[in-house]
């Protein structure tokens, strides 16, 4: 007997819905109402469809693929060290058992959560990461819903509701630098931050103001896009405070080194009127002159920690909340004690003048 020519195309059409919401109905998962179910079998079986006997065949099979989709502005995809040492961290593990990175580009959360859904439903990843999490983020609703889609996040248990996850200590990093920044004198703060959306921003957001309060220190904070201009654009707007800081710390490597420029278009030397610290560590901060300060931590090695565990995932085995390598503070030229804002130096009292 011939198989049926009818495809899962042909149904969503027919139906009026998505070819996910198609998959998940006429296999049964979850996420799709019962009406839309039953509307999907029921214009299936009108139609004739039958799953092809390839299709059932291959149904249990891996593809070998990773899924991984990024949202991120595009001109940060290329330039941003963090995603590129992750990534390098990645394709080395996943090499060594014959696994391949499959990367989606999505041109906003909404997209990417339609891509998430039709990768679960098509089965056409083995397993997915997933990065940028954000308060209340729908894929970890999503993926909660689907259990049979391994997946491991990056980032904070207290975003993932006990999903597989991966993360990093941004509290003690925080700390780190407040404290350093505190023996060094500095008694008024500031920081560049990533956009507020994000749940890390938001953990790092409370670790700095926690431990600047806990230290006397006055901190101030604006958030940022990730990316050079806003970076800058946050520089200019925290030196013209009616008090600036005398130290910045960025949230990523590109936007300290813009803040850099800032100072220097403006005079400003650095470290000896404004220290300037990242968080991540990349060759930018060795690029420039003078070379940043960082709170770095191994990314290359997280990202091949994330290959292995989402491989074990995978493969069935239990894999709850595990710790990335510990950040370290690299001390390089950006960073040295407070100025003195005193009589001694008329060019920079008059440049800090309240």
């Amino acid at each position: 007997m011939q198989e049926s020519r009818v495809t899962i195309d042909d149904v969503a059409k027919a139906s009026g819905v998505s070819k996910s919401a198609v998959s998940y109905a006429l296999n049964g998962k979850p996420g799709v109402s019962e009406r839309t179910r039953a509307k999907v079998l029921r214009v299936a079986e009108e139609m004739g469809w039958r799953p092809s006997s390839a299709a059932k065949a291959l149904s249990n099979a891996r593809t070998n693929n990773i899924g991984l989709i990024m949202t991120r502005e595009n001109e940060l995809l290329g330039g941003e060290p963090w995603m590129m040492e992750l990534i390098g961290g990645l394709g080395v593990e996943l090499e060594k058992v014959n696994y391949s990175l499959l990367i989606r580009v999505a041109g906003s959360p909404e997209a990417e959560l339609e891509i998430t859904k039709d990768w679960i439903a098509t089965e056409a990843v083995d397993g997915m990461l997933v990065l940028n999490v954000e308060i209340g983020d729908q894929r970890v609703r999503l993926h909660k819903q689907h259990p049979e889609m391994p997946v491991l996040f990056l980032a904070h248990p207290s975003l993932t509701s006990g999903l597989p996850t991966l993360w990093s200590d941004d509290v003690s990093a925080a700390r780190l630098a407040v404290d350093y920044l505190h023996e060094q004198c500095h008694a008024c703060i500031a920081r560049v931050a990533g956009p507020e959306e994000l749940g890390h921003t938001l953990i790092r957001d409370q670790a700095f103001i926690d431990e600047a309060m806990n230290m006397g220190m006055r901190y101030n904070c604006l958030h940022a896009g990730f990316t050079p201009e806003s970076g800058a654009d946050a520089t200019r707007r925290l030196l013209s405070f009616p008090e600036p800081p005398t130290a910045i710390i960025y949230d990523n490597d590109a936007m300290a080194v813009a803040g850099l420029n800032v100072a220097k278009q403006e005079g400003i030397k650095v470290p000896e009127e404004l220290s300037i610290m990242s968080w991540d560590d990349s060759f930018l901060c060795l690029s420039v002159t003078p070379s940043i300060s960082a709170i770095g931590r191994n990314v290359v090695e997280s990202g091949r920690m994330a290959a292995k565990l989402l491989i074990d995932v995978i493969n069935g085995n239990t894999v709850e909340s595990v710790p990335e390598p510990a950040y370290e503070l690299r001390l390089r030229e950006s960073t040295g004690g407070a100025p003195h804002r005193g009589d001694d130096d008329a060019d920079a009292s008059q440049r800090w003048a309240v």
